[in-house]
């Protein structure tokens, strides 16, 4: 009994604190603090979004390629937005009334007590011109924030854009952290670098009455955090250099990649037809995009990273003639006859009596002749297996150069190409039904291969450096005074040994020096170019131009690939285009005027 009334006392005790408890709650919520006293008055806390400065992109110069500029976005609270004068509000905002209507019903779909956009992107006269009659619509607010703006009109491709995020990405749980209303990176550099443009969004908490006036912060701004802005990119752009291939390119479709062999960094890219950025600034936006899609130019298709179907044509002869003297199928001093019963030849020439004759005079009977040797060296006696073999161990190597693979440049959307395969061919003709003659094309660049503009590049670092390459990137360092990314320093080496590389380099030295790629000589200003031109044969329309180049010819600055559709040979477009682009970056001037006003008249645009 004593038990029993003993625990009667324990829980009258219980319940006697917990009122006590609630009691003196009530009486400090009632009488003490005041901030609930004042929000009961005032009608509501307001929640301010504060957004984040997104991280700045500077060329390799210092040079501003994106900054931000301030915008301000209408915003709306559907709950406190009842009983509004809404032809008052268009004549305000200047939108129909339709337009308004569907605003606000896209407003209350989303949240009936959430803010979201009602108007966004207003300039700064048209924030002033709403902000001094708001006092008649509650429930409407102005919210601050940056927009990207470009002091340029260039690299739309590199440095993409960015726009609202999509229901879909606010489904996804990749962007747990976004809400309906934030911008985020869609495509280039600002897709790829935005977890460090993004920044970090802070919060105000404000006290309105019911008309929406500003009453103060809550609980004097206890609750408030900062915004921390994005961090800033230093790219590896050469601003000057891009603008002045943009100008040379302008008028023609194709790309222009140049790399600085020593580091792999990207000095200019170039995707031709382009579009000025600040196209996807303004409230325009939408309009511009669809505009630009369905361009029938492609304007919008980044082709330096993502044109992957077309071969290489006679450039690829180079590697053909390095993985040839790294298996000891030739000598740099091999000559073969030019025999045009194999295969025709672009232009008459003498018969090449060595390696760096016969890359000077691009003769296609005497690759056609390496690259049988290749292939069939007699490793199985059923002809049709011996190819097979011999193709698997050359696109081993060939592959060793970066192509047939994605390099791993910080852009989105890279393709990889295409190196063929036995697998292709056995999926094409059947297993053990096709043989040297039957993919012979594959010699001289044709055929089943499709390289990028920025493989070519690559490829011309890569005989710079006299076997080895670094991964293609466009961003330098993380932070103004950042380090370069770890991935962006390893050396990528080919199976071909460095001696191999010599004869090679002497090849394309003379290709510019009195071969086919003349137009790119820039010897009277003590500056040796090795370079190859190319034809990419288009079997829906003229041929495509190709040439790629590297200079100095020792401790090389600059590699080049020059790709323009439908121009025909390389020597009449593509070669001057990159000559002009290797003096500018090397003596940051332009002598040749002569060659700057050829290239700019389009005339090899109409040469047959």
């Amino acid at each position: 009994m004593n038990y029993l009334e003993n625990r009667k006392y324990v829980i009258q005790a219980i319940f006697l604190v917990v009122g006590i408890v609630f009691a003196c709650r009530l009486f400090y919520i009632q009488v003490i603090d005041s901030s609930y006293k004042q929000a009961a008055e005032t009608n509501a806390i307001k929640t301010i979004i504060q957004y984040p400065f997104r991280g700045l992109i500077y060329d390799r110069n210092g040079k501003l390629l994106v900054q931000n500029t301030p915008v301000y976005d209408l915003m709306v609270v559907p709950k406190e937005a009842r009983n509004i004068d809404t032809l008052k509000l268009c004549k305000l905002v200047g939108l129909p009334l339709e337009d308004v209507r569907e605003r606000l019903k896209k407003a209350r779909t989303y949240s009936y007590v959430k803010p979201s956009i009602f108007y966004q992107k207003l300039s700064t006269q048209e924030f002033a011109h709403i902000q001094d009659n708001l006092i008649d619509f509650p429930g409407f607010y102005i919210n601050a924030r940056t927009a990207r703006g470009y002091p340029h009109q260039s690299l739309a491709h590199a440095l993409g854009y960015i726009a609202e995020i999509s229901p879909k990405q606010l489904e996804d749980s990749t962007y747990s952290g976004y809400r309906s209303g934030d911008y985020i990176g869609k495509s280039g550099i600002e897709l790829e670098y935005e977890k460090y443009l993004m920044g970090k969004r802070g919060v105000k908490y404000k006290m309105v009455n019911v008309r929406g006036i500003e009453k103060g912060a809550f609980k004097e701004g206890a609750y408030d955090t900062l915004s921390v802005a994005g961090q800033n990119l230093v790219s590896t752009i050469d601003l000057d250099l891009q603008a002045y291939g943009e100008y040379l390119m302008n008028g023609a479709k194709g790309s222009v990649v140049a790399i600085e062999p020593e580091t792999g960094e990207v000095l200019a890219y170039i995707s031709s037809p382009f579009y000025d950025p600040n196209l996807f600034t303004g409230k325009e936006y939408g309009k511009n995009y669809m505009e630009l899609l369905n361009e029938p130019n492609k304007t919008m298709f980044n082709r330096p990273i993502m044109a992957s179907s077309n071969p290489p044509g006679s450039i690829f002869k180079l590697a053909q003639a390095l993985i040839a003297l790294q298996d000891g199928i030739i000598t740099p001093n091999t000559g073969y006859p030019c025999n045009q019963s194999l295969i025709k030849c672009s232009h008459a020439h003498a018969a090449p009596t060595n390696l760096s004759i016969a890359i000077q005079t691009s003769c296609n009977p005497y690759f056609y002749q390496v690259f049988r040797a290749m292939l069939n060296r007699g490793k199985s006696k059923n002809t049709f297996k011996d190819t097979a073999l011999g193709l698997t161990d050359w696109r081993d190597q060939v592959t060793s150069f970066g192509f047939g693979t994605k390099l791993g440049i910080d852009l989105p959307n890279e393709k990889q190409g295409i190196i063929a395969s036995t697998a292709m061919y056995d999926r094409i003709y059947g297993p053990n039904r096709w043989k040297f003659s039957t993919i012979y094309s594959l010699s001289i660049g044709q055929g089943e291969l499709g390289v990028t503009p920025l493989q070519m590049a690559n490829f011309m670092a890569t005989i710079a450096n006299r076997g080895y390459y670094i991964t293609p990137h466009i961003i330098r360092s993380i932070g103004e005074h950042g380090e370069p990314l770890p991935e962006y320093q390893e050396r990528h080496y080919t199976t071909v040994a460095s001696k191999h590389f010599e004869p090679v380099v002497d090849g394309m030295a003379a290709v510019v020096a009195s071969g086919t790629g003349r137009n790119a000589n820039l010897s009277k200003l003590g500056i040796e170019v090795c370079g190859k031109t190319g034809t990419a044969e288009n079997p829906q329309g003229k041929d495509h131009a190709v040439f790629v180049a590297f200079a100095p010819k020792v401790n090389p600055k600059i590699a080049i690939a020059v790709y323009v559709e439908n121009a025909g040979f390389g020597a009449q477009s593509a070669a001057p285009i990159a000559g002009l682009m290797i003096e500018k970056y090397l003596t940051d001037s332009v002598s040749r005027k002569p060659m700057e006003k050829w290239v700019l008249s389009r005339e090899y645009l109409n040469i047959d």
